[in-house]
């Protein structure tokens, strides 16, 4: 038991201490521990003192909405919550329990990283808990919790896991600290701003979920936990919302402007099309031209994916290709139907994203879209352009349903584009602005429409946007029997 003085101390923090969080994040009276006695071996630097059964970690099981999971959590108060060689063993020990049952895996962390004082030991136990990620990658879902500082060693078992959650003002993440950083480069930076929540959301896309306080991010963990199966042989759960299959949208005819280079908030298409309070986004504030997320549509769990015209008018550039391709592998991995909500000009123009590979990068949107077996459906909105229209919208990228609105713009590119290229010649006489016109409405006329994709069969249906949500469930309903395989290999050679 934590003495009055260690609960002190880490309340003096402002954080939980380590068997307060298990006891707010478990259903009540159903967390057992495991190895509770395990201690260090070492004698370095007078290290038998100090050792203390658990060795500065609790692991165990428990339920969370009365479903199996397995759940660890570092003791910041036994020596920063260093990890050392039977630190780590009791990490790797309770990830190959949670495998062999095949349950979702949860930690807690609070540690400033390697023991220092145990040598090499506890580092290549390290290498167990990161293998140990990789065999359970798309298999259980794994969980990272951080609630204190996550330093060295510690950080690279979270970045191997399928979400991270952040808490405001205490979580902290970074492969070496502002002191490190100071030594060698001269850099000044605070903790705060290297590594913390908002940094981490905003600018390295590491974090996930970001949450005000440790109660918000533990209610987070249990809605998430209610859109996942258990592991990836078994569907995600459903649960009955009761909201009416045949709602239509009315909303959408006034919320989407019909011009579309007009912005607006593709959020709020996508709480209008789903189960109503059931849209849970990920990665809010990193690469926010592209939106991700799980929900619900007619009781089944679903992952979108939408453009944001409100950003960058929606397009892919290099952090959003990395965005929707991970999460479209997390989907297919656990049996999450795809549903695309579709309104992009194309990939993002400029040197910067030339030089920095958007190339590869976005190669990894088409590679996770294609080796997808899930259901997926695309509906296209406003428009679809180009390299954009086929990774998220082509019949032969393997869309199972493209649905799109009656005044959706599928084309190779907008009208006044491609005038300039096709008539180049004919726009340098007096009459140029005359022609342009007339040519633009032309090209307007022939392909800025979705009839032209449906007599190729490119397109299934065309809708009403009022049509939106009844006309997706139908198509979920159709396909969420789905059976498709791919050919037999170890694995793909993803873009990376």
């Amino acid at each position: 038991m934590d003495s009055k003085e260690d609960i002190k101390k880490q309340h003096g923090k402002g954080k939980l201490t380590a068997r307060e969080r298990l006891k707010l994040l478990l259903d009540k009276n159903s967390f057992t521990e495991l190895n509770a006695v395990m201690e260090l071996h070492s004698h370095n630097y007078d290290l038998q003192e100090k050792k203390q059964p658990g060795d500065g970690i609790i692991t165990g099981y428990g339920k969370i909405n009365q479903k199996p999971v397995c759940v660890f959590a570092q003791d910041f108060n036994f020596m920063g919550g260093s990890m050392g060689e039977v630190h780590n063993t009791k990490i790797a020990l309770l990830q190959e329990h949670a495998l062999k049952i095949g349950c979702p895996i949860i930690g807690l962390y609070d540690s400033g990283g390697a023991r220092i004082q145990e040598g090499v030991h506890g580092l290549d136990i390290g290498g167990r808990i990161f293998k140990n990620n990789t065999f359970a990658s798309g298999v259980i879902p794994q969980i990272s919790v951080i609630l204190g500082p996550c330093a060295g060693i510690a950080v690279y078992s979270p970045a191997l896991t399928d979400f991270i959650f952040m808490t405001k003002n205490i979580s902290n993440m970074f492969i070496t600290g502002p002191d490190v950083i100071k030594s060698v480069t001269g850099e000044e930076i605070d903790f705060d701003s290297l590594g913390g929540a908002n940094a981490h959301a905003e600018k390295s896309g590491v974090a996930s979920f970001v949450s005000d306080n440790e109660k918000e991010c533990f209610d987070m963990i249990k809605v998430l936990l209610s859109y996942l199966p258990q592991n990836n042989t078994e569907n995600p759960n459903h649960i009955n919302i009761n909201d009416s299959k045949t709602r239509e949208n009315i909303r959408l005819n006034t919320l989407v402007p019909k011009d579309p280079k007009k912005v607006y908030d593709v959020k709020e298409v996508i709480k209008e099309v789903t189960d109503k309070n059931t849209f849970m986004e990920l990665q809010e504030s990193y690469a926010a031209n592209a939106v991700i997320g799980f929900a619900r549509l007619d009781s089944h769990s679903i992952g979108i994916v939408a453009n944001q015209p409100q950003i960058s008018a929606g397009c892919l550039d290099i952090n959003s290709s990395n965005k929707i391709s991970r999460f479209v592998r997390l989907c297919d991995a656990f049996n999450i139907p795809i549903i695309n909500l579709v309104d992009v000009t194309g990939y993002l123009p400029g040197i910067n994203q030339e030089h920095d590979g958007i190339i590869r990068q976005g190669a990894k949107v088409l590679f996770a879209y294609s080796e997808a077996t899930v259901p997926k459906i695309s509906m296209v909105m406003r428009k679809a352009y180009g390299g954009a229209y086929i990774a998220l919208a082509s019949k032969e990228m393997g869309y199972d349903k493209v649905i799109a609105w009656e005044n959706a713009e599928i084309a190779v590119m907008g009208a006044e584009q491609a005038v300039n290229i096709i008539h180049r010649r004919d726009l340098k006489g007096k009459d140029a602005d005359k022609v342009r016109k007339q040519k633009v409405k032309e090209y307007e006329e022939k392909f800025l429409n979705p009839l032209d994709a449906a007599k190729a069969g490119r397109v299934d249906i065309i809708i009403n946007p009022k049509e939106s949500r009844k006309t997706l469930i139908s198509c979920l309903d159709m396909l969420i029997s789905k059976r498709e395989k791919r050919p037999a290999k170890k694995h793909g050679i993803i873009p990376l």
